[in-house]
């Protein structure tokens, strides 16, 4: 390992690197399953516009936990698509419109963020129900065929049965509109199925998919193929270590068992690599990568502890460690 001091040039070439691998995309089958349904969707629609029919639209519920690769792969889903068109202020068509359920999330609130960000905000009060008239009025204007709502589940929690069936309500107006219907693409963690289920006709008009948490027996492979193509791409070597089933097996512990946060750890540990000018990435890189990010002491770091099956990876300045049960002590702290 290199003693060099990290300059800024340094500093902004290793940035240059990781940027650029933050920015590649792997691809995979559940991202190949979403893909199928919103291509279906979208050239369905294409049709009956073509023809001249206004069908109600159809939609999408994606669901996964934090950290599963949602929100790249939503990314992902629009962007491959040369001649989609998304949500911009400087044109006047928006084949996709994308916004963030904000908090709180009331019906009226949610309503006003998308007309801001439509580009139509309100200049006075006006209720829930007229305000989600205008959304839909300003999605045809633009000619908009799909809205994705992320962080969804916002939309449902604490809420009476008459104010979750309203958002049910709203969302089957917007994909049932006789005028212009349009598609509803919805995203969020495992809750968002109760507000989806809570309508059977809106559950029968959304294609349900679900990132699943991976694990070895599904996915070492895989995880194998995003270490070495990353690595290649950051210009490193994969040691032997980093590719035997132990390490993969703890490597993804350590990403709570989701994909993103799998890849997430892959580039840290590239970085840190990059940074200590190693001309492999290394057991001891992916160790200091997620030290780095939880702040936890050696003891608790699933790269470097065996009983690493046992450790709850999303917890941040892990620092005491449990004594067994025969142990006079209760806990004990390492530095």
């Amino acid at each position: 390992m290199s003693d060099a001091r990290l300059t800024g040039h340094r500093a902004l070439e290793i940035g240059r690197t990781i940027s650029s691998l933050r920015a590649k995309f792997v691809s995979n089958d559940r991202f190949d399953e979403l893909a199928e349904q919103f291509d279906l969707l979208l050239y369905r629609r294409r049709a009956d516009l073509e023809a001249g029919r206004q069908s109600e639209a159809r939609g999408i519920v994606l669901t996964g936990n934090p950290g599963s690769g949602k929100s790249t792969a939503i990314n992902r889903l629009f962007s491959r698509h040369v001649d989609l068109s998304v949500l911009s202020m400087d044109r006047e068509q928006a084949d996709i419109v994308s916004f963030q359920v904000p908090s709180p999330a009331t019906l009226k609130f949610v309503g006003q963020s998308c007309l801001r960000g439509l580009g139509y905000p309100l200049s006075r009060d006006r209720p829930a129900n007229v305000i989600w008239q205008l959304v839909q009025h300003h999605l045809k204007q633009r000619r908009t065929l799909f809205m994705h709502l992320d962080e969804a589940q916002d939309l449902s929690p604490h809420r009476g049965t008459n104010e979750v069936q309203s958002v049910v309500n709203t969302l089957k107006s917007i994909m049932q509109n006789s005028e212009w219907p349009v598609g509803i693409i919805l995203t969020g963690t495992g809750s968002l199925r109760a507000l989806v289920n809570h309508d059977p006709q809106l559950s029968r008009r959304l294609l349900p998919i679900e990132f699943r948490p991976i694990c070895w027996s599904s996915h070492g492979d895989s995880v194998k193929g995003v270490i070495r193509g990353y690595s290649r791409s950051a210009s490193l070597m994969c040691s032997d270590e980093v590719l035997k089933p132990e390490l993969i097996k703890r490597l993804i512990h350590s990403g709570s068992e989701e994909l993103g946060l799998v890849i997430e750890l892959v580039i840290s540990a590239l970085e840190e690599a990059l940074i200590r000018e190693q001309s492999e990435i290394t057991l001891d890189a992916f160790a200091q990568a997620f030290k780095r990010r939880s702040g936890c002491v050696d003891a608790l770091n699933p790269f470097i502890a065996e009983d690493w099956r046992a450790m709850d990876a999303r917890l941040l300045f892990q620092r005491e460690v449990k004594a067994p049960v025969d142990s006079p002590f209760d806990t004990w702290e390492r530095a």
